[in-house]
């Protein structure tokens, strides 16, 4: 029995994986195990994580057939012997303190769930350092910053959890928004959430990641699992009815966008032409919305008028982006 199991799913990231493992074994919190489950990586993943089993007796593998990062997840966790879970990325890395500021935030609160900030990582470009804060909520405030994505996002890798939290809950298999699914699930089960938002994950984007910005059928699993998460606020807690609507249409336009900066398939014209038809019919919601920034109400304004116009300006967006990020 340990007081933390670290489960990182592994598949391809001989590039990345050393740094990803020594930033975890060498925490200032070691009182951990760290479960490696490489999920039939066919580069030298898997016999770097086998070196690690020989290096540190905190480590353990899993071998297994590809199956994707939800059922990699799913394996650490029936594997978990800790008290509490956490999850890395095998492309990421944390800060040396990481683990121990969410142990120590989850146990001077009481908590079920702690949560620490996030560092964006980009090619030859410095993170970026954000506001610092420190709340402790029930689950339904908890519910409001996530479904409001500024200070909290849904992303498992930053967060501490109780791990009876997932006595009911697995990863969906398949799924590309896997974090979406399961958020509402894993504050069902919390009574107390700390939240500091010092920033101790550093979170890699690479160009050939799962979340690139070319459009795939499986895009469209982000807007179906927000109208999941809406239908499910709407019944338990009407009274974030309007920012899951928020976010709904934030989905929405997500895919868009990547529809926008895709050659698409002809069978999936139809399903653009749904996207925007649902969003001009939420135009007047997004226009009022004080979530929704000056930028997405200007380009709201030009899909209303033509969805080439649209276009041009998710394309300039997009390069602006890119332009910012190198």
């Amino acid at each position: 029995m340990c007081k933390i199991s670290i489960i990182v799913p592994v598949y391809n990231v001989e590039r990345y994986l050393r740094k990803c493992v020594d930033s975890i074994l060498n925490q200032t919190f070691t009182d951990i195990e760290v479960i490696l489950v490489d999920d039939g990586s066919t580069d030298s993943s898997g016999e770097i994580c086998d070196e690690y089993v020989l290096q540190d007796q905190r480590v353990q593998v899993i071998h297994k057939e590809n199956g994707g990062l939800s059922d990699a997840r799913n394996t650490g966790i029936e594997s978990a012997r800790g008290e509490y879970l956490g999850f890395v990325d095998s492309d990421d890395y944390i800060a040396l303190d990481m683990y121990e500021l969410l142990f120590n935030n989850i146990q001077k609160e009481a908590a079920d769930l702690a949560i620490c900030g996030i560092y964006d990582v980009y090619e030859n470009k410095e993170p970026l350092k954000k506001t610092q804060e420190y709340m402790v909520l029930d689950k339904v405030a908890a519910m409001k910053l996530i479904l409001e994505a500024k200070i909290v996002s849904v992303h498992a890798v930053n967060k501490l959890y109780k791990k009876n939290i997932f006595d009911q809950i697995r990863y969906p298999v398949g799924m590309i928004t896997e974090d979406a699914a399961v958020i509402l699930s894993i504050l069902e089960n919390t009574k107390k959430v700390v939240i500091d938002t010092q920033q101790k994950y550093y979170y890699y984007h690479r160009a050939n990641s799962i979340s690139s910005n070319r459009f795939s059928k499986k895009d469209l699993d982000t807007i179906q699992v927000w109208k999941e998460n809406e239908s499910y606020i709407e019944k338990h807690y009407p009274e974030l009815a309007y920012v899951a609507h928020t976010r709904v249409c934030w989905a929405y336009f997500t895919v868009l966008d990547k529809m926008m900066n895709s050659k698409i398939a002809d069978e999936d014209k139809q399903k653009q032409k749904e996207i925007v038809s649902f969003l001009r019919d939420n135009f007047s919601f997004v226009i009022k919305n004080i979530y929704f920034t000056r930028n997405r109400k200007i380009s709201m304004v030009a899909l209303r008028i033509a969805v080439p116009l649209y276009r041009k300006i998710s394309l300039l967006e997009e390069n602006h982006r890119k332009t910012k990020n190198e």
